[in-house]
C-alpha cells in the first residue's frame, strides 16, 4: 500500500468527525434558538421570548379541552386542533358594529391557509342560545365563508365563555375575572401553537393587525 493512503484515510476521517461535529452543533444551536414568535403564559400578556426547551419548562398555560358542534353540524373538539396551530376569534352573527369587520380580517388568513391541513381557524359564537348549527350554516353561506378549515362554533354558553376567558384570555385580565353571566366581546384573534401555547393577540377589525398575523402563522409553521 502506498505510504499516503494511511494518512489520506486519517485526513479523510477527520473530516468527516468535524462535519459531523459541526452537524451537532447546528442542531444543538437550532434547537436552542430563541422564537421570534413570542409565549404567552398570562392574562395581561406578557411575552416570553424563548427557545423550545425553555418555553416546554416555563409555559404552563394551554388552551383547555372543548367539544362543540361547527356549521355542518360536526363535533368539533381540542382533539381536531391537536399539533395543529389555530386562530380562534369570538363573534355572533347579529352583530352589526365590529363583527362585520371581524369576518374581513379573517378572510384574510383564510386567504393564505384554506385548506392548508395544518392549520385551524375558529370563530367561537358568544350567543350560542342564538347561534345554533341552523343560524350558523346560513351566516356562513350569507358570509361566504366556505374554507373547509374555518368552523363557525356554538355549543354550551358556560364553556365557550370560560374557554374564552379562561384559557384565550379574550378579554386580557378584565375578561379573566368575569364570569359567563356578563356577556363576552371582544375584537380580539388569538393565536395558538401545535402544543395549545398562546402566541399571539391581534386586534381582529385591522387588516395590518391581519397581515401581521399571516407572517407570525408562517413562522410558526417554518418552525416546526
Amino acid at each position: 500500500m502506498a505510504y499516503w493512503v494511511p494518512k489520506t484515510v486519517a485526513i479523510f476521517l477527520r473530516k468527516s468527525f468535524v462535519i459531523s461535529l459541526f452537524g451537532i452543533l447546528i442542531a444543538c444551536q437550532n434547537e436552542e434558538q430563541v422564537s421570534s414568535i413570542p409565549y404567552y403564559n398570562s392574562p395581561d400578556f406578557s411575552p416570553h421570548f424563548l427557545n423550545k426547551i425553555e418555553a416546554q419548562g416555563r409555559i404552563k398555560h394551554h388552551i383547555g379541552h372543548f367539544y362543540l358542534k361547527d356549521q355542518h353540524g360536526k363535533t368539533f373538539s381540542h382533539d381536531n386542533v391537536q399539533g395543529k396551530i389555530h386562530l380562534a376569534q369570538f363573534i355572533f352573527t347579529r352583530c352589526g358594529n365590529i363583527c362585520p369587520e371581524m369576518i374581513s380580517q379573517m378572510k384574510i388568513v383564510t386567504k393564505k391557509f384554506k385548506a392548508n391541513p395544518q392549520v385551524e381557524l375558529l370563530s367561537y359564537s358568544v350567543t350560542p342560545w342564538i347561534d345554533d348549527v341552523t343560524t350558523l350554516k346560513k351566516f356562513a353561506v350569507d358570509k361566504k365563508i366556505d374554507a373547509p378549515n374555518w368552523h363557525l362554533l356554538t355549543g354550551s354558553k358556560s364553556l365557550i365563555y370560560n374557554l374564552a376567558r379562561k384559557s384565550y384570555f379574550a378579554e386580557e385580565e378584565l375578561g379573566y375575572t368575569k364570569d359567563s353571566t356578563e356577556f363576552l366581546h371582544t375584537e380580539h384573534m388569538i393565536l395558538v401553537d401545535r402544543n395549545g401555547r398562546i402566541r399571539g393577540v391581534y386586534n381582529g377589525t385591522l387588516p395590518l393587525e391581519a397581515e401581521q398575523c399571516v407572517k407570525d402563522m408562517e413562522k410558526l409553521l417554518s418552525e416546526n
